[in-house]
């Protein structure tokens, strides 16, 4: 009998046609209508407040698949959304709809707690399949009742990135619906490919973006510290198998080099909860907004050294002036960095407004190519 209930849950995926089942959906008040207003500090300490504006009549679509971020007691979470689910949307999804309509399941995730358990030599009962298979259900209800023929930019972290890897490999690459992706942004995991090659590897037809003006192809990245490069026992940044490597584009330029990155950085906390707010000015004046924009505090660039293929940060600081000369984003414990992680707590968050831009540009050339 219990094998047959493991079967049973395994196999049959929740239904999508419940509108209860999803984080996102276009018009109605849910996770993506959260209070996003930013906080712009220029070099000079000056601050401006900067308001988020929601698309009124979006082009395209968004489907994004959150990261780990269940804390549900249970190896994999249920279908009830915690404050968790609704916080990570708000770090890295709902800025997407100033640009496209933004569809997030809740799916039947590997949970925060199986993840800590697997960091601390314990062996949770995980059921990976079962994330996936409802990701995949969720997907094929969004393209069978709301795509309509849109273009669609697939977007996740983590393993949320994970698992849209898998749906692309199985359902969309080299198939007809391809031709509806504008792009996959994979962010925070390791995409294949041949050593010095944009396409291959776990794709064999949709290639690592290059331009902004590209569509079909896949952004991706995991990020570190510049000074603090991914050490031999990092997850990220490296290839499955001898003769391929980690893709790595930067959506602040997608032809290569060093850019000045366009972050959108919590005020305080992390993905993973509440924390102590950063200095940001020297006045040390509270910041009263969700999140900061500091322009020009950022750079990065792929760099591929190593064995590893990453999203190299620098933080341009200035002793001089009166602005924040450091970030957080680092995964601690306790007072410990865990370099292995680099900075994958703010992975989208370091060129957020790259990436919105970029999902923009992208569906702007996608609908030119279909304009007939």
């Amino acid at each position: 009998m219990l094998a047959l209930v493991a079967l049973t849950l395994a196999t049959t995926s929740p239904d999508y046609r419940d509108q209860a089942n999803w984080l996102c959906r276009p018009d109605r008040e849910d996770a993506c209508t959260q209070e996003l207003t930013t906080t712009v500090i220029a070099a000079n300490g000056t601050r401006t407040v900067e308001k988020f504006v929601r698309a009124k009549n979006p082009k395209f679509d968004c489907f994004y698949v959150y990261p780990t971020i269940s804390l549900d007691q249970t190896p994999n979470s249920d279908m009830i959304a915690g404050p968790e689910e609704r916080s990570v949307v708000k770090f890295q999804a709902e800025r997407f709809a100033s640009q496209c309509r933004v569809f997030a399941p809740i799916y039947r995730q590997v949970t925060l707690t199986a993840l800590r358990q697997l960091m601390s030599g314990q062996a949770p009962a995980i059921d990976r399949d079962l994330a996936y298979v409802d990701v995949k259900a969720a997907w094929d209800d969004y393209l069978a009742h709301d795509n309509h023929g849109r273009g669609v930019v697939l977007i996740g972290h983590s393993q949320g990135s994970l698992i849209l890897t898998q749906l692309v490999g199985r359902e969309i690459d080299g198939k007809p619906v391809a031709d509806r992706l504008i792009s996959a942004m994979l962010i925070g995991s390791s995409v294949p490919v041949p050593i010095g090659k944009d396409v291959g590897g776990v794709f064999q037809s949709t290639p690592l973006c290059r331009s902004a003006q590209q569509t079909g192809c896949v952004v991706t990245y995991a990020s570190f510290r510049a000074d603090s490069p991914p050490p031999p026992d990092t997850r990220f940044g490296k290839g499955d198998r001898p003769g391929v490597e980690a893709g790595c584009t930067n959506p602040a330029a997608l032809g290569g080099g060093k850019a000045v990155t366009a972050p959108y950085l919590a005020a305080a906390g992390t993905i993973l909860g509440g924390g102590d707010a950063p200095r940001w000015t020297a006045d040390t004046a509270p910041v009263t907004t969700p999140f900061v924009r500091p322009p020009g505090l950022l750079s990065a660039q792929c760099v591929n050294a190593n064995g590893f293929n990453y999203f190299a940060v620098t933080v341009n600081a200035d002793p001089a002036d009166p602005r924040a000369d450091q970030i957080g984003g680092d995964v601690k414990i306790g007072d410990v960095v865990l370099k292995q992680w680099g900075l994958h707590l703010i992975d989208m968050n370091l060129a957020q407004g790259d990436l919105v831009a970029l999902a923009a540009s992208q569906a702007k050339a996608w609908r030119a190519r279909h304009a007939h």
